[in-house]
């Protein structure tokens, strides 16, 4: 890089300032894949499985 710089710390510096952002692409990115790879309904599935999961893992938080 231009800076000095690697590339590593400069993505460690982007994910640290903007780390929703990131968490976004990231989530479209899976949601993207799982809608390829599955189908609409087996994704929607998935994702209201994850939900439950989330509820229950927090109830025992």
């Amino acid at each position: 890089m231009q800076d000095g710089r690697s590339v590593l710390e400069t993505l460690l510096e982007l994910i640290d300032k903007h780390r929703g952002a990131v968490l976004g692409v990231v989530a479209g990115i899976l949601v993207a894949l799982l809608f390829i790879g599955f189908g609409f309904w087996k994704t929607i599935g998935v994702a209201i499985l994850i939900v439950i999961g989330y509820f229950i893992g927090k109830r025992f938080d």
